[in-house]
């Protein structure tokens, strides 16, 4: 066996395997995908070679993909693990690791039915760690992490993927608490960008208290919220009503105008974009923000059609590609589909030096 394991949000198995057959065939990595809709996982097939995978995952930037969470090369199937004694029947499955791994993780599909596997997955993790480290499969200083995938009691994926080169959470989700004084549930999917777009040791230098940033569409002040409580200054844009308590901190100015119309007074630290709107009206206007230079960052979402959901974003990214391409800006772009998304992604983009 040689493939690729991805996790994945419920429901956009089709889209996940579109990008990464798209994407293994740019990387010169023959195979096919297995998909089953509502699973909450792919698995990608690769057919040339038996460590085809392998090269796959180490050819290939994980933080380039925009719809897998998380991935790991798979080096075992088990679709009949003991139930008595599952551990020593994982152990086996993970001895032909390139390299001791320094991590473990034990995970299942964001599904319903994954989920019911969660204690499960928490009740093995100790014991299979010791395990591993009795049969010299776990060290420290390597870069190195173990995956296994519960897909069933006893149906497990197991493999490896590089610290470096895979997403640092479990499953690739951050879990956030709403808290109780943000106005909205949006202010989860700004928090959750701000952590999964901005490289880690650059976020506090990007986001910094005393910046000046632009929120448009900004009603009732989820996304505004995040930017106040880094103190960052906020002109918040839309027509309809603030929270209150926002308004109240010295840090919001509320500007009731249109977020398409809306030009800053002066250039811009940030401007972040939650709009319902058609994705590439969006795009392009945060490609106008960072060209015309009224900002230097930007988080946006782009939400998505019912169907050609892929094809929508590839349509998207390669616009701003273009137009700030064709305006001589050099610029930083990423794009996931984030734990508190819905039927839409996330979208970082920023000037460079």
């Amino acid at each position: 066996m040689s493939s690729v394991f991805l996790h994945c949000r419920a429901g956009f198995e089709k889209e996940c395997a579109a990008e990464i057959q798209q994407r293994a065939g740019e990387a010169g990595v023959a195979g096919f995908c297995r998909a089953l809709p509502h699973s909450g996982f792919v698995e990608y097939e690769a057919v040339d070679r038996d460590d085809a995978a392998r090269r796959l995952v180490a050819c290939l930037r994980f933080d380039t993909l925009v719809f897998a969470r998380q991935w790991f090369v798979v080096l075992e199937r088990n679709r009949a693990l003991p139930a008595d004694d599952r551990v020593t029947a994982m152990v086996d499955g993970l001895r032909e690791l390139p390299e001791p791994a320094g991590d473990l993780f034990v995970e299942h599909p964001d599904t319903n039915e994954g989920k019911s596997l969660s204690r499960l997955c928490k009740a093995l993790r100790g014991p299979l760690k010791g395990a591993l480290n009795k049969a010299g499969l776990m060290a420290t200083d390597t870069d190195t992490r173990i995956h296994v995938c519960l897909l069933a009691g006893t149906d497990a994926c197991m493999g490896y993927a590089p610290v470096a080169n895979s997403s640092p959470w479990p499953m690739g989700i951050v879990h956030l608490r709403l808290p109780r004084a943000a106005p909205s549930r949006a202010t989860l999917k700004l928090d959750e960008a701000l952590l999964q777009l901005l490289p880690a040791r650059k976020r506090d230098r990007l986001v910094q208290p005393g910046m000046r940033a632009v929120d448009l569409g900004a009603a009732p002040g989820g996304w505004t919220w995040q930017l106040v409580r880094r103190h960052l200054r906020v002109i918040a844009v839309d027509n309809g009503a603030m929270a209150p308590a926002l308004l109240e901190s010295g840090l919001v100015d509320h500007r009731r105008a249109d977020g398409f119309g809306f030009q800053p007074p002066s250039p811009v630290d940030w401007m972040v974009c939650d709009m319902v709107e058609q994705p590439m009206r969006i795009a392009r206007l945060a490609a106008r923000w960072i060209g015309q230079g009224w900002c230097r960052h930007t988080i946006f979402n782009l939400k998505l059609p019912m169907k050609q959901r892929y094809p929508e974003v590839r349509r998207c990214l390669d616009a701003i590609a273009d137009e700030l391409q064709s305006a001589g800006v050099r610029y930083r772009l990423a794009c996931k589909q984030l734990y508190h998304d819905r039927e839409e992604v996330t979208v970082y983009l920023g000037r460079t030096a």
